[in-house]
């Protein structure tokens, strides 16, 4: 379960994969140091010093605290296999889509005079490529949570609570206090 829709759709992503990330520290170590071209570079993306990154490389250091795993885990999935994750979004946003599940608030606005409060709902929606297309451009471009949270909105707005835009037009959806979101390719 996955709680923002960014690292959702990393995750998504992830799933493409076709052969899994190293395990141990010393390779992903070794594996960042050749994606950025030096130890330097990998120390200033983890936040350590170079020195620490050269001891695991060499196989001084074999256990990072736990905080450190997750940092270098995170930079490694983020670079590994760029190909095969250009190619999953590129058929999400143009042939596949995706499909939202998310437990969150939804309240809506409407004519003039007509409310609803909003309330927790479980929704599952398949989203048309056009939206796995803008949520991946928008992630890409360094768009927040809460500008993908905007997107995921208006193409839930559109698809479940509109049916495809074939009624409740105008029906404007707020998207607040997710507890859950996860997105699959």
């Amino acid at each position: 379960m996955v709680d923002s829709l960014g690292d959702s759709l990393d995750h998504a992503l992830e799933g493409a994969f076709t052969r899994p990330i190293p395990k141990s520290a010393q390779a992903q170590m070794k594996y960042l140091v050749k994606q950025l071209k030096g130890t330097r570079q990998v120390a200033e993306a983890l936040g350590v010093s170079q020195r620490t990154v050269e001891r695991y490389v060499v196989g001084k250091l074999k256990r990072p605290r736990k905080d450190l795993r997750a940092r270098i885990e995170r930079e490694v999935k983020h670079r590994w296999q760029p190909q095969i994750r250009a190619k999953a979004k590129k058929k999400a946003a143009s042939t596949g889509g995706l499909v939202v599940s998310t437990r969150a608030r939804f309240g809506f606005t409407a004519a003039p005079g007509t409310t609803d409060d909003g309330r927790i709902r479980d929704i599952t929606q398949a989203l048309p490529p056009r939206w796995a297309d803008r949520l991946f451009t928008a992630r890409e471009q360094g768009a927040n949570e809460q500008q993908l949270q905007r997107i995921a909105a208006e193409g839930l707005a559109e698809m479940y609570f509109r049916a495809n835009n074939t009624r409740a037009d105008g029906l404007g959806v707020e998207f607040t206090d997710v507890e859950h979101i996860e997105i699959e390719l």
